[in-house]
């Protein structure tokens, strides 16, 4: 299921610095957790789905590649992105 317009616009308020920042790697991290979580979620009841797996891996990747250069460009933002989304740095 993708992420509701809602959902997109409380993290783009919570993380972004206005209401139209939806580029800023803040902002795309916390996208990229909540579409994480929710495949995780459906890769444990359809354990067979190898696609949706395969995408999981994908984003789990591309997500780890942003922070790495969020953890370049901007440390205290990294860390409070870390701090509020509850994931591993």
């Amino acid at each position: 299921m993708p992420i509701s317009i809602e959902e997109k616009k409380e993290y783009v308020k919570k993380f972004g610095k206005d209401s139209n920042d939806t580029g800023s790697s803040e902002v795309q991290i916390a996208i990229l957790t909540h579409r994480i979580r929710e495949l995780t979620e459906h890769v444990k009841t359809h354990k067979k789905d190898h696609h949706t797996r395969r995408g999981l891996v994908m984003l789990v990747a591309k997500r780890k590649k942003m922070m790495k250069y969020l953890m370049r460009s901007n440390s205290k933002s990294y860390l409070n992105v870390i701090k509020e989304l509850s994931i591993r740095g």
